[in-house]
């Protein structure tokens, strides 16, 4: 076998139907799209969600809740995870150490959440600590 004698498999390709070639060919005339209407039309396109004149979907469906603008979303960070970053000998934790770890990425805003045990003395900087967080860091002498 060579590239002179590959074919595709036998049933797996078929003729493409040559529409509007004249009466003779079976596909002349109306050239397979009916008679009248807007779809036997050139340069016909439906609308986005057009169903037929039926309510559309987008319609049927009552509107609800609002989105806040003034909302300011935060990466929270775990103590357990401030933790586990003490563990590795970093006691000075800032936005460019939990940079540096793949905590959080460049634009992020950082919350301490009190979640989990904290047994070192640390000093942590970030944009806003759950009242949990502060107490236990506070609790070992640690600052916020």
């Amino acid at each position: 076998m060579d590239l002179s004698n590959l074919r595709p498999a036998e049933g797996s390709t078929k003729n493409s139907k040559r529409i509007g070639r004249g009466q003779g060919s079976g596909r002349g005339g109306t050239s397979t799209r009916g008679h009248k209407g807007a779809k036997s039309r050139s340069g016909y396109s439906r609308k986005i969600g057009f169903e037929g004149g039926q309510m559309p979907l987008q319609r049927r469906v009552p509107k609800f809740g609002f989105k806040n603008i003034n909302r300011v979303e935060y990466k929270a960070i775990n103590l357990s995870t401030i933790q586990a970053l003490a563990d590795k000998g970093i006691t000075d934790i800032d936005f460019e150490a939990m940079r540096a770890n793949g905590l959080v990425s460049r634009n992020d805003l950082v919350k301490i959440l009190g979640d989990g045990e904290l047994t070192a003395k640390v000093n942590i900087k970030a944009h806003a600590f759950s009242q949990t967080a502060k107490d236990a860091i506070e609790k070992l002498e640690g600052t916020t």
